[in-house]
């Protein structure tokens, strides 16, 4: 066990550091993690064939929806590698299945069947995770297309042969790329495909220090940009471990010397105050880049849509305040459904009726679901308004500071922070286990 002097001696981070390498069995499951992490960054370099990577630079600077989907790929995406999607096609499933769950009884009676039950959901995520892929590539080869990176794209003549090869790669590259998560999330530390993400995070953080340091000009607006960027870090954190404590009281039957006794025991019932997580940036990010992005590709027309193309074009540019001021409402809005919808899919009040559990001054069944649901929308409403904040923060930054050249994105730090506490606590789980002293506390 770590002593009084060595955790004096030693910053608690590093002495925990210390305490898990010295345990064979939590080395090896570190050190695999890096491993599977290093081999992703690897193959993120293995590029399509037939690419201009020229023209493919030239595409990023000017389409914001590329360059969003890109954060998933750990840029990937920009050098148009054989993992080119990541594993947003896989995250795409889990939400498609996770919104329809409530709509098919079906998924509702697979849901319900426990650790069974969420192997079936797992292997139909994988199963839609295919087709999402197949179709996000065609659409990505079609538009590297016509910003002439590719020479031709279709399943006729010449171009057959390189777009199905080019399909599989990709397709085959996502679904490599869930199995190595799969991997960390079984042999090593943390949830693999959360930790990917972070990884591909992570390794963009070189390019944006080298913006922030050709920003010579500015020097106080970067040192201010940074400023914001720790409290912002700061209040992800916070509003992550919030948390809103319903106290519930179990009460049980047993038999002792032929008698009945009940006995009961508190505890109480966990409501995050965001737990939606970064899902509502996601779905308004791409909901308000979509239209400009479409518009940009339509404002070449002669006729009037390309009056109106060119329009929205004008409007809906990352730098107008209609365009994060949508991004803040939709943020909000889609907060609420999300968080609705998968706290409906727990069944709370069911549960805690069926293991004897009651919320304290609220009868069973129906009215704890309602008065669970009333808590639920009204810590959601600061949850949501964190969220819609968090999201407008690049563009508040940019007012503030002048700084251009840095581009702080909220989705980037909402990831970071939610994977790297999701990982701490697993490993502070670990130490814990075997009486070591964790790094939480």
């Amino acid at each position: 066990m770590a002593t009084e002097t060595q955790g004096g001696r030693f910053p608690r981070l590093l002495q925990a550091a210390i305490d898990a390498f010295s345990l064979p069995d939590l080395r090896a499951k570190i050190l695999f993690t890096l491993a599977i992490l290093a081999l992703y960054r690897f193959i993120a370099h293995i590029p399509l064939p037939g690419i201009d990577q020229l023209q493919l630079d030239n595409l990023f600077r000017n389409n914001e929806l590329l360059g969003f989907l890109d954060l998933f790929s750990g840029g990937a995406l920009s050098r148009m590698s054989i993992v080119a999607l990541g594993v947003f096609p896989y995250i795409t499933a889990s939400i498609v299945i996770q919104l329809l769950t409530p709509v098919f009884p079906q998924l509702q009676e697979i849901s319900r069947e426990g650790e069974a039950g969420r192997a079936k959901m797992n292997r139909i995520i994988h199963w839609l995770t295919v087709p999402i892929a197949l179709a996000q590539g065609y659409g990505q080869l079609v538009l590297l297309q016509q910003s002439n990176v590719i020479a031709s794209v279709g399943f006729t003549g010449d171009a057959l042969l390189p777009t199905v090869a080019a399909l599989l790669s990709i397709t085959a590259g996502t679904m490599f790329l869930v199995w190595l998560g799969e991997m960390i999330t079984e042999r090593g530390i943390g949830n693999g495909i959360s930790l990917i993400i972070f990884a591909g995070i992570v390794a963009g953080f070189p390019s944006l220090l080298t913006q922030g340091f050709l920003d010579r000009d500015n020097v106080l607006g970067v040192g201010f940009f940074a400023i914001i960027g720790v409290v912002i870090i700061a209040l992800i954190v916070l509003f992550n471990e919030a948390h809103r404590r319903i106290p519930v009281q179990y009460g049980r039957s047993i038999f002792r010397g032929g008698r009945m006794y009940r006995q009961s025991g508190a505890t109480y019932l966990p409501l995050r105050i965001n737990s939606a997580g970064m899902i509502p940036l996601i779905f308004a990010f791409s909901i308000v880049i979509l239209p400009g992005t479409i518009a940009t590709y339509l404002s070449t027309n002669t006729t009037w849509v390309g009056d109106v193309a060119n329009f929205f074009a004008v409007l809906l540019v990352p730098t107008s305040p209609l365009y994060w001021g949508m991004v803040f409402v939709l943020v909000v809005l889609f907060t609420f459904f999300y968080t609705l919808v998968i706290f409906n899919q727990q069944n709370l009040a069911e549960n805690l009726q069926r293991n004897g559990g009651f919320v304290l001054g609220i009868r069973p069944g129906r009215p704890t679901q309602d008065y669970l649901n009333r808590v639920i929308v009204r810590i959601t409403m600061g949850g949501a308004l964190f969220l819609g904040f968090v999201a407008i923060v690049p563009y508040l930054a940019s007012l503030i500071t002048g700084v251009q050249a840095i581009s702080l994105s909220s989705t980037s730090l909402l990831i970071m922070v939610g994977v790297g506490l999701d990982t701490m606590r697993q490993l502070e789980a670990q130490l814990t286990m075997r009486n070591y002293e964790g790094f939480l506390r």
